[in-house]
């Protein structure tokens, strides 16, 4: 069983930075993906950021060039680096995980805003 645990939600200004970050509790070796998505009201939930266990990235085209996604092993915690905010990255950001067998596992999302 995998738990994750977000923090570093809150409310920014546009052109403002935020860290969030998901600490992994539980089986963390049978987890090869990490990720953040995001979801506002009324809208679907999109992936905003990925990473793999070889250290690949991935991101959404609407976050390129301005979040960053990161990992510390030692602390087993996954980070979402978040510069030059806009208004509509006002979202509920939910760290995700995979395990080896294709199981997903949630976190219970933390909420950002970004006032303009």
């Amino acid at each position: 069983q995998v738990q994750l645990v977000e923090s570093g939600g809150g409310l920014e200004q546009a052109g403002g930075s935020l860290r969030l970050s998901c600490v992994v509790f539980g089986n963390i070796f049978s987890i090869n993906v990490m990720g953040w998505f995001r979801q506002a009201p009324g809208k679907q939930r999109e992936l905003a950021a990925a990473i793999t266990s070889g250290g690949s990235t991935n991101y959404t085209d609407s976050v390129k060039g301005r979040f960053t996604i990161s990992r510390d092993n030692a602390k087993n915690t996954v980070y979402l680096q978040m510069n030059s905010l806009k208004p509509e990255d006002t979202a509920v950001y939910y760290c995700s995980a995979r395990d080896t067998n294709w199981r997903w596992y949630w976190g219970q999302g933390t909420q950002v805003t970004v006032s303009s």
